[in-house]
């Protein structure tokens, strides 16, 4: 059987497009912002608000000293009274290990690879890019004016690093993490699809 695959991203990377095309390929679900909607309808609260709350770590201060060496991963006792963003992580988490569990799929971002550390029948990947692509990115995608784009493509990575490393207990870049790594500065999205799919389906056999 094909392993669950997870993508982390440098922002503006195009890890999304390269896990979107891979899934299509392979014929295997995919799991992004997809998550959001699916963790709202869950636990009953606005997505909206979820949306804000992605990929972000706690911004209790309280919490995160308490609550320092706690295993998010695991339901707890007084989940409803968790943050946001915590209650967020743990209702993805589980959405993400049923996933895996029913069959092969592509998880982008999320500390899926965290996720599914215990799971053997995985392929995690780290997918990242030169910085003045992911400017350039940044810009042709909208998501900031061409002046600010440096600082928030800066931003943006700190804030996914931030989230991974809090609820990980381990680091973003940390490349032990990972299965593989590759640059859509040196591959096309097609090629980085190509060279992934050929690790899965060597996995596979």
């Amino acid at each position: 059987m094909l392993p669950a695959i997870t993508i982390a991203r440098q922002y503006g990377s195009r890890g999304h497009e390269v896990g979107r095309k891979l899934a299509e390929r392979l014929g295997i679900p995919y799991y992004d912002k997809a998550l959001i909607a699916m963790a709202a309808k869950q636990s009953g609260l606005s997505e909206e608000v979820f949306a804000d709350a992605d990929e972000r770590a706690t911004s209790s201060l309280l919490y995160s000293m308490v609550m320092g060496s706690y295993a998010f991963g695991a339901r707890v006792p007084g989940v409803n009274e968790m943050p946001i963003n915590d209650k967020l992580f743990i209702i993805q988490s589980d959405i993400i290990k049923k996933a895996a569990a029913q069959g092969p799929c592509v998880v982008v971002g999320r500390c899926g690879d965290y996720i599914l550390r215990e799971r053997k029948n995985c392929l995690h990947v780290f997918i990242r890019a030169d910085k003045e692509q992911r400017i350039e990115q940044a810009v042709k995608s909208g998501d900031c004016e061409a002046k600010k784009a440096p600082d928030f493509v800066t931003k943006k990575d700190k804030q996914r690093a931030n989230y991974y490393n809090f609820y990980s207990n381990k680091r973003w870049d940390d490349l032990q993490n990972y299965d593989i790594t590759l640059s859509t500065s040196r591959f096309t999205i097609d090629e980085a699809v190509d060279l992934i799919e050929s690790a899965a389906r060597k996995l596979d056999r």
